[in-house]
């Protein structure tokens, strides 16, 4: 496509970019938009061939090929490893004669954390950039286009081109200028204070607890780390999304964005926790254990990144999809976005009538929720 001195093209991969002429777009606020990650999952073969994740970043150049924005986008086989379900839309269409997949999915892989997906150096590219995104739809057959945990800033870009929205609820911690894990505690209420004190001394007696960053993690940890992620992959999905690779090229790529929380018992690692540290926010992702120990799952995962971006002076901690277990733990309810673009007129305004009514029980869900928090009232 082009469009006066714009071109818009596809890229067989990340990698095939400058790394500089990509994050120049991306920013360097977001962790997973980074070059850096997104190449990592190409090269660690996450993503690729045999995957259902084949990379099709689209690009969009001047007529000297400077690059100008561009859309983190892949080609799907399936809907797995997105945390924004559309099974039953896929089923849906399916049943109705269509063929949902493959489908152009704008996403960080893997990975539930909301963050720039419209990358772009002006905002007047983001308009062409979303046009391309149709047309590679409408011109390879494929049924749609989905825009997965989208800034609520650019809601109203992907509105304006006629993109439907889609809206449910995750947990994050807000951090509110609290000098201490203590000082937070004290803004919950008093049966709460000393729930998660004892969660805290009950998961913590008998180990060893460490968070690692940079060159401080090691290939061992790697290792140690491997097998708590496989167990927990095994569990939830079946198949682990990521390759052992993946973990090496992360350390050796983005080592000082990373935070590796580590438990032993005896000098042996049990337990592991893995984070991303953005420019605003700690990311929690991934988790795993060779030993049950009680409340050790919300230790290295809720208590440890609050810890951590309160050290660091962060304004939150999203910790993943789902989980509302963690409301308890001080982790509160907010809305999360994405974009769909429905190239039949006739599922689309299926779609658009599913929605409608979903938004109505995420409402109620969003103020439900919100009254269950564990902070002081008044």
């Amino acid at each position: 496509m082009s469009e006066g001195d714009l071109v818009a093209r596809i890229a067989g991969s990340v990698g095939e970019v400058d790394r500089t002429a990509w994050d120049s777009v991306a920013g360097t606020g977001n962790p997973f938009m980074s070059h850096a990650f997104l190449t990592a999952m190409e090269d660690s073969g996450s993503v690729g061939p045999h995957t259902g994740w084949q990379p099709a970043p689209i690009l969009l150049e001047d007529a000297r090929g400077r690059l100008l924005g561009a859309l983190p986008a892949y080609a799907k086989a399936h809907s797995q490893g997105e945390y924004v379900f559309d099974h039953a839309w896929a089923d849906a269409y399916q049943r109705a004669g269509g063929r949902y997949y493959p489908k152009l999915q704008i996403a960080a892989p893997f990975t539930p954390a909301t963050g720039p997906r419209i990358l772009v150096a002006d905002d007047k590219f983001a308009l062409p950039l979303l046009r391309a995104a149709e047309q590679v739809v409408t011109r390879n057959g494929f049924s749609s286009a989905h825009a997965t945990f989208i800034e609520p800033s650019r809601r109203s870009a992907f509105a304006d081109a006629g993109w439907l929205l889609r809206n449910d609820i995750q947990f994050h911690w807000e951090n509110r200028g609290y000098d201490s894990f203590d000082d937070f505690l004290g803004a919950l209420s008093s049966r709460k204070r000393k729930d998660l004190r004892k969660e805290r001394a009950a998961a913590q007696a008998g180990l060893a607890i460490r968070r690692l960053s940079g060159d401080d993690i090691q290939e061992a940890d790697w290792d140690a780390f491997w097998v708590f992620y496989q167990d927990t992959g095994a569990r939830k999905w079946g198949t682990p999304y990521l390759t052992r690779e993946a973990f090496t090229l992360l350390g050796e790529r983005m080592g000082d964005a990373l935070m590796l929380v580590m438990a032993y018992q005896d000098g042996e690692p049990v337990a592991g926790a893995l984070n991303f540290i953005g420019g605003t926010a700690v990311y929690g992702r991934y988790w795993g254990c060779t030993q049950d120990i009680r409340f050790l799952h919300f230790e290295l995962c809720y208590y440890q990144a609050i810890d951590a971006a309160i050290e660091r002076g962060l304004q939150r901690v999203e910790a993943g999809a789902q989980g509302g277990h963690k409301l308890a733990r001080g982790y509160e309810p907010v809305q999360t976005w994405s974009a769909h673009f429905i190239a039949d007129p006739g599922f689309r305004a299926a779609v658009d009538d599913y929605l409608a009514q979903e938004r109505e029980g995420v409402a109620v869900d969003s103020l439900m929720l919100s009254d269950r928090t564990p902070f002081r009232k008044g």
